[in-house]
């Protein structure tokens, strides 16, 4: 059997699902392959999951700009429920910490969100943070939990609405040019499209290769994040999101207990990532050191791979040495919050070859992001 379609996705993470969605939205037939048995399963499942115009380089940040509107006000239609609540970010320094944090708060678009604030008042916000972590306080006022299963459901609604087709547990096993169309060879069958996108996450590099695309390294890194109590006698629904100016480790409420993470990036091959008991012993201890409560039970433990190149920048465009293949990868674990300005980039410039007005006007450059920077071509 040989299916026949104009866009072939592969990978339904979030970056893959919204770029899918998206180009259904423009009138193309897509179909949208999934190695596992569920989209969302790795990265996009193991998400911190918080909205913020400070995270990331700078084309992280245009991105994440570009994503704001759709977060805050929905497409007609794409979802019944809010997709964010507020959750301030607070970012804390020790003495030595200043530095980093000065460099922070001093780039102008960080500068544009933020505000300091003093110890006392970081205090009252977290209660249970040690003011000797607080001697340097900037707040991100306008940062927003994301809700990471509705919005990539509403994705994945959005393609089938628009007459895209999901293929879950169906993996190319043979990614081959011939003419004006690329073929995949898969256990569930052929599909042939002139367009092929590789949002593999962590797999990423496994698809180029089989295409014969664009050589350069993509390594995906372990993230660690766990689950504790909160605590007794303390409503925890309004702390702010806490990251450390040199991200040695963040928290926030979750679900009535509080999430934590040593913010690793500890090197791994693409996989089911796990948590590793060294880096949970070491999101604890540095959680206890910048806190008074002290952990006596870890309720949930998880990791997942945050996909990046050598820049730290996402790889988004065509492959000049593979015609037609479409790269929507290294997104470094921003894929979330830079979803809504990914899917729509990603689209436009497959169905037009152009970056929109809209884009542009949040900073959004193709160069910052192009496979050619990583290639030499």
């Amino acid at each position: 059997m040989i299916l026949e379609t104009d866009v072939l996705v592969i990978g339904a993470g979030m970056a893959g699902a919204s770029t899918a969605a998206e180009l259904a939205g423009l009138g193309r037939k897509v179909v949208l392959l999934e190695r596992e048995s569920q989209p969302g399963m790795h990265a996009t499942g193991r998400s911190a999951a918080l909205f913020s115009e400070t995270y990331g380089g700078p084309a992280v940040r245009a991105l994440t700009r570009a994503s704001r509107d759709f977060y805050l006000t929905p497409p007609d239609g794409f979802t019944d429920h809010p997709l964010v609540k507020l959750r301030p970010a607070m970012h804390v320094a020790d003495a030595a910490g200043l530095p980093t944090l000065h460099a922070f708060a001093t780039s102008p678009d960080v500068a544009a969100v933020t505000h300091t604030l003093d110890t006392a008042d970081a205090l009252r916000r977290c209660p249970i943070l040690r003011s000797e972590h607080a001697v340097g306080v900037v707040l991100e006022y306008g940062s927003q939990d994301i809700e990471v299963h509705g919005l990539h459901q509403a994705y994945l609604r959005k393609l089938r609405a628009h007459g895209g087709q999901l293929k879950t547990d169906v993996m190319p096993q043979a990614l081959q040019r011939r003419g004006n169309v690329w073929r995949a060879e898969t256990a569930a069958g052929v599909f042939e499209a002139p367009v092929v996108v590789n949002a593999a996450g962590a797999w990423a590099g496994e698809v180029a290769a089989l295409a014969g695309a664009s050589v350069f390294e993509i390594e995906p890194r372990r993230r660690t994040a766990v689950l504790v109590d909160a605590p007794q006698n303390m409503d925890i629904a309004d702390w702010p999101f806490v990251i450390d100016a040199a991200e040695l480790f963040y928290f926030k409420p979750d679900a009535g207990r509080l999430l934590l993470s040593p913010a690793d990036e500890t090197p791994s091959p693409p996989c089911d990532a796990q948590a590793d008991e060294m880096d949970v012993a070491i999101a604890v201890d540095r959680f206890e050191q910048a806190t008074t409560l002290e952990v006596r039970h870890v309720r949930h433990r998880w990791a997942g791979l945050r996909t990046f190149v050598h820049d730290r920048t996402p790889v988004i465009g065509f492959d000049p040495k593979a015609e037609g293949f479409f790269w929507v990868a290294a997104l470094g674990g921003y894929g979330i919050q830079t979803a809504p300005g990914v899917g729509k980039l990603a689209a436009t410039l497959i169905a037009t070859g152009k970056l929109s007005p809209e884009l542009e006007d949040h900073g959004v450059n193709l160069t910052d992001m192009a496979v050619e920077r990583l290639i030499g071509a």
